[in-house]
Order: C-alpha cells, then sequence, then structure tokens
C-alpha cells in the first residue's frame, strides 16, 4: 500500500533533517530541491528514500558537512571538481554550472568530479545542461560495486549509470537514464524494504550463477549486466571516464556507502554539456528532433502493444501527475522516514 504525499511536504521534511544533521540551511536547501525533484520524476529509489542514508553517513562522518568545493579550469573546455567530500548533490550541482558556463564560451564544457559523493539519479545532471538550451551527458562511478566483470564473481565494477538530455523544443524532452545494470541497486534495496522478491534475470548467486530471487539473500547475489558483456564493458569504460581519469575509486578502491558510513568514498563523476548552436542552428535542430520523434511514434506496433515509448515519456508524466497529485510513497517508507523525524526532532512526515 502507498499514499501520496505532496512534493513540499517531501522538500521541507528533507530539508529539516539536513539542517538537524548539521548541513548549512542553505546547502540543505538545494540538496532537497534535487531530492524532491528525483521523486517527481519517478527515480523513487534515489529521492527521499536515501535520506536515511545520507543522514547516517553525515553524523558518522563520512561526508564533509562544510566543504570547500574548488572548480580547476584546466584548459578552454575542461575542468576538474574537487568536492572535498561533500553532498554529492552540491558538488554535481557546481559541476555542472561550470560545464554550461565553458559550453557557451567554448562550445563544450566536460567537467570531472573527484571526492564526491552519491547524488542521486543520473538524469538530473544530464537536465541541467538542457535546460539551459545544451545537450547533457552525465555519468558515475557507482557509490558501491554490485556487478563483476562479464563471466567472473568478484564484486569490481558499480551499475555506473549513463544519462542523455536533448532539448526537442517541446515540453518532452528526450531524457535518457540507465544503469549499466538490469535494475538499479537502489531498484533492489526497495523490494527488500517492502519484503519483495526480486524478478528472474535480475540478480544471480555468486556461488553458482543461477537465478535469485529471495529478497533475503541480496548480499549473495550480482546484479547482471544489460546486453551481457555489452553491459560490463560499458560499466567499466564509464567507470575509467567517471573515476580513473578524475582521480576518483574505481574497483576494489570504491567505498560501499550502503555498508561503510565513516569512510571517505572519493566517488568520481563528471558532466558534459553541448551547446547546439555550435554544429547546427538550435530552431531546425529542434524541428528535426521533433519530425524524428513524430515518424518513431508513428511507426507499427507489435501485437499488444499500444503505444511507443520514447526516453523522457514517463518522466514526463509522472512530473505532472506527482506534481499534481502528490508523490506515491510506501507504508514501509513512512514509517522509516517518520522514526527518523523523531530521532532527529523534527517530526513525522505523515
Amino acid at each position: 500500500m502507498s499514499d501520496r504525499i505532496a512534493a513540499s511536504d517531501l522538500r521541507r521534511f528533507i530539508a529539516r533533517a539536513f539542517i538537524a544533521a548539521g548541513l548549512p540551511d542553505a546547502d540543505a536547501t538545494v540538496v532537497a530541491d534535487l531530492m524532491t525533484e528525483a521523486d517527481l520524476i519517478g527515480a523513487d529509489a534515489h529521492g527521499i528514500f536515501r535520506l536515511p542514508q545520507y543522514v547516517r553517513r553525515i553524523e558518522a562522518g563520512g561526508v564533509n558537512k562544510t566543504p570547500n568545493i574548488t572548480v580547476n579550469r584546466t584548459a578552454a573546455a575542461t575542468a576538474l571538481v574537487d568536492g572535498d567530500n561533500g553532498m554529492g548533490h552540491l558538488v554535481m550541482s557546481r559541476a555542472c554550472e561550470t560545464a554550461i558556463e565553458l559550453a557557451k564560451e567554448s562550445g563544450v564544457g566536460w567537467v570531472g568530479v573527484r571526492r564526491s559523493n552519491h547524488a542521486g539519479p543520473a538524469s538530473l545532471y544530464a537536465a541541467m545542461p538542457m535546460q539551459a538550451g545544451m545537450i547533457g551527458l552525465y555519468s558515475a562511478v557507482a557509490s558501491a560495486n554490485h556487478m563483476a566483470p562479464w563471466g567472473g564473481t568478484d564484486l569490481l565494477l558499480g551499475t555506473n549509470p549513463l544519462a542523455i538530455a536533448i532539448p526537442t523544443g517541446t515540453d518532452t524532452p528526450l531524457v535518457l537514464d540507465i544503469a549499466t545494470t538490469v535494475v538499479s541497486y537502489g531498484t533492489i534495496k526497495n523490494h527488500v524494504l517492502q519484503g519483495k522478491d526480486f524478478q528472474p534475470g535480475w540478480v544471480i548467486d555468486r556461488k553458482d550463477g543461477s537465478d535469485l530471487t529471495d529478497h533475503t539473500r541480496s548480499k549473495d547475489g550480482v546484479l547482471l549486466p544489460i546486453g551481457g558483456y555489452k553491459g560490463a564493458g560499458l560499466a567499466l569504460m564509464l567507470g575509467l571516464l567517471a573515476g580513473t581519469l578524475n582521480g576518483a575509486g574505481v574497483g576494489r578502491a570504491v567505498v560501499d556507502f550502503n555498508a561503510d558510513d565513516t569512510t571517505l568514498s572519493n566517488t568520481g563523476q563528471f558532466v558534459i554539456a553541448l551547446d547546439i548552436a555550435r554544429f547546427i542552428d538550435p530552431a531546425i535542430f529542434a524541428a528535426m528532433a521533433q519530425a524524428h520523434v513524430q515518424e518513431l511514434r508513428d511507426s507499427a506496433l507489435l501485437p499488444g502493444i499500444t503505444a511507443i515509448r520514447l526516453p523522457g515519456d514517463e518522466r514526463a508524466k509522472r512530473v505532472a501527475d506527482r506534481t499534481q497529485n502528490g508523490v506515491p510513497m510506501v507504508l514501509e517508507l513512512q514509517a522509516v522516514l517518520n522514526k527518523l523525524g523523531a530521532r532527529l526532532g523534527i517530526g513525522a512526515l505523515t
């Protein structure tokens, strides 16, 4: 069962929780806004769902409450952001601002990030350049390893996400946000919270490679990559671009922030902003993109399919629905958040 909670109530509760945990008011507001946006777009495992975990790490000293986030512009179109172990949402907001600035000046801005933390869904940061009329790309080294190299059993790869956001001149831009595993680990955590077993094809047993669906045995499993070896290869490459290239952790150097609240994670990320006008008139690009989208929507359907679904369609629908009707929240999560609110002295969410 689930209830609908107004986005304003989520935002207020998140901000108050972070302030109680020691974040400055302004920083707490920025993070609360982005986490609430995650819930509005339907990234349910990356919004308020993560609040207890974030607060726990802050209180344990695993996250710097007052980071000195620095930007080193290394060339006309590149920069490296040092997050000083601050909240990932704050670090990535600065990185996106920098990428947009670089793209305005040079046509493209590639910004690498090190010493950051988990920052929520990838699409939040690909969408920031898009909101400036640009194309945005984002990836990160996941904050825990839940995938093995193809054919192996050692957990050395993350669910390393990839997001690409492309403006189309309409209210429904194209926004792709995918993990390199069949499902994100946030989905696994959500199933565990609700006591729901996994679907076949999500997780395999590390010992014999058989399907693992028992939610009580999630620690015995390995998440499967999308497209077999292709997903594992993509996770590897994105990890090198987001992690190694920026002096951040990959492989055995990745800190599992689900199990370790005190060790600095040195999470690596990158964002790219691309100025469309350096290639083609943005109005022409938008018109051509709209025409292509329409021909895709008008294409023949398989039996039993009622409409073509494109990246970003469900995102736009969820934002409209949840802004008007509230964000769905299962009772199990409400109970966890109410308990957190009581402990922090900020009252219950519901």
